[in-house]
Order: structure tokens, then C-alpha cells, then sequence
């Protein structure tokens, strides 16, 4: 009985650990990802919220509009824009995990997609941050739309 009791208390201290999937290696993030670039978010829109089932929050998604400035893999080419599609998650929660981009920050990061459509690799796809963003913000209503100078056009 003492070992199953151990057992069991090992295992509910080993689950938070375990929520969140082990970091994909360099090699693996750029073998499975589409495109590898260094960006500059130009804007993030809102596109729409959702209420998470389990906490009842509601829970923004939203569309990076990024400007590739270096690209190591990819179809894409320096000077175009895509989109990076990202949501958030409820806080205090490990998994399902989500990549934020801010208006404004320059950062290599490794996506996956096509036709200018993308999302984030793996939870660890975002790479160095070259230039920070002014502010952590980011809209709150389906629509809204903050760029890197923080304006609402």
C-alpha cells in the first residue's frame, strides 16, 4: 500500500511537468518548419475571442502582420509580409502553449504554413530577440488593430 501511495504522489508531482512537450532541438525546428526568418511585426490584429470551456475567460486570437527581414528557409523572400496567426491561452495553464508576437519586435523565429499564412513551429520556435517591442499590449476586440508605434487605425 506504501508504494502505490508513493506511486501515486510521484505521479501528481510529475504531471505539471509533463504538460508542456519537450523543446524541439535547432536541427528539428529547421527541418519541420517552412520558413525560418528573422521579422519585424509591423501589426497584430485581433481577429476574433473565444471562451475558454474550462475557465470561462474569454480568450483573444490574433494575426501578426510581420515583414521578413532575413530568410534562411523558405519560399518567402526578404521584403515580403505574411501573417503569423497566434491565440492566447488561460493563464496559469502550461499546455495548450501559444507563441506571442508584439508590434514593433524583430525576432528570428520558425513557422510552419504556406502562402503567406503562417503559425509558430513548436513552443520554443521563436527564436532571438534582436529588437524589443516598446509594449507588451495587444488588442482585445475582434478587429482591433495595434502597430508598432501602438496606433489604432
Amino acid at each position: 500500500m506504501r508504494l502505490a501511495l508513493s506511486t501515486l504522489f510521484f505521479c501528481l508531482l510529475a504531471a505539471p511537468a509533463l504538460a508542456l512537450p519537450a523543446p524541439m532541438s535547432q536541427e528539428e525546428l529547421l527541418t519541420k518548419s517552412d520558413l525560418v526568418a528573422l521579422v519585424r511585426v509591423l501589426s497584430v490584429t485581433c481577429v476574433s475571442v473565444t471562451k475558454d470551456e474550462r475557465t470561462a475567460k474569454d480568450l483573444p486570437n490574433w494575426s501578426a502582420k510581420v515583414e521578413l527581414m532575413e530568410v534562411i528557409k523558405g519560399d518567402e523572400v526578404k521584403g515580403d509580409t505574411v501573417t503569423i496567426k497566434f491565440q492566447a491561452i488561460p493563464p496559469g495553464r502550461l499546455g495548450p502553449w501559444s507563441v506571442y508576437y508584439y508590434p514593433g519586435e524583430m525576432v528570428w523565429t520558425h513557422l510552419v504554413g504556406k502562402d503567406g499564412d503562417y503559425t509558430t513551429t513548436w513552443w520554443n520556435g521563436r527564436g532571438t530577440l534582436v529588437n524589443r517591442a516598446a509594449s507588451k499590449d495587444l488588442p482585445t476586440t475582434p478587429g482591433e488593430t495595434l502597430g508598432a508605434s501602438k496606433s489604432h487605425p
